[in-house]
């Protein structure tokens, strides 16, 4: 058993899709959230400029005691987990990929959208996972372009973010995907768009929060590291940028 708290980090808002998972999933554990801020969007940011800031974030979290932490950011996963997991091997560090893998296998048109950030379609974890479980399906790539300003504005229901959503989403749907991949932890905040732009079509949305939820609840119990049943959890918020960025991250976190 252990009460420490479990990292999880991400360039902004986004992982906060995980953080709301974490804390329904596993309500007796201690988080602390690291949005870094300053730095994003991460989507067009160079590989090795990302590894180091997801560096400084994860040896940050580890400096408060935290037992796990989660990269919640599906770019900052596919730029440095494996490094992240050899400089910091005293705890286990639980990444991000899109969900291309239950995408693939439970279509029924054969044809799957993934919508991500342009690192996140190009690194070789998703390009691998993608190799091994696409045979056969029309796999549809898209940027997400504007969809993390838009959630780090808070702008998730503006004229313009529907504008936004609706040039990346409906070429999908038009060319019969019944599955969209939500392959960034930022987009779930968008899916009420994403749904008013699919208006009714038999198309599934998913991301990966749940699946990652799940990992984490087994890593606690493989590891002994889990909290004591009865624990009253705290909870904390911590930033690259200023102080502003960090209130506005603990009420969204809260947000229905």
């Amino acid at each position: 058993m252990n009460n420490s708290p479990i990292g999880v980090y991400d360039s902004g808002f986004g992982g906060l899709s995980v953080w709301r998972e974490l804390q329904r999933e596993l309500p007796e554990e201690s988080l602390i959230y690291l949005g870094d801020g300053k730095n994003c969007p991460y989507g067009s940011l160079p590989m090795e400029l990302i590894r180091e800031i997801a560096e400084e974030a994860v040896e940050t979290l580890v400096e408060r005691g935290c037992k796990m932490v989660v990269v919640a950011c599906n770019t900052a996963t596919s730029a440095a987990i494996a490094y992240l997991r050899e400089r910091f091997d005293q705890i286990p560090i639980v990444g991000l990929e899109p969900a291309i893998k239950p995408a693939c296998l439970r279509t029924k048109s054969g044809v799957v959208g993934v919508v991500a950030t342009e690192r996140s379609l190009e690194s070789e974890k998703f390009l691998s996972t993608l190799a091994r479980y696409g045979e056969g399906v029309k796999v549809i790539k898209s940027v997400g372009e504007g969809f993390v300003e838009a959630v780090e504005a808070n702008e998730e229901s503006s004229p313009a973010t529907l504008h936004k959503v609706r040039a990346v989403i409906e070429p999908i749907v038009e060319q019969g995907a019944d599955i969209i991949v939500l392959g960034c932890t930022h987009y779930p905040f968008l899916r009420n768009v994403i749904e008013q732009v699919i208006d009714g079509q038999q198309v599934e949305i998913i991301d990966s929060g749940e699946a990652v939820a799940k990992r984490v609840e087994s890593l606690l119990d493989s590891c002994d590291i889990r909290a004591e049943k009865g624990n009253t959890p705290h909870y904390e918020f911590m930033t690259f940028a200023d102080a502003e960025y960090g209130e506005r991250l603990r009420r969204k976190a809260f947000e229905k």
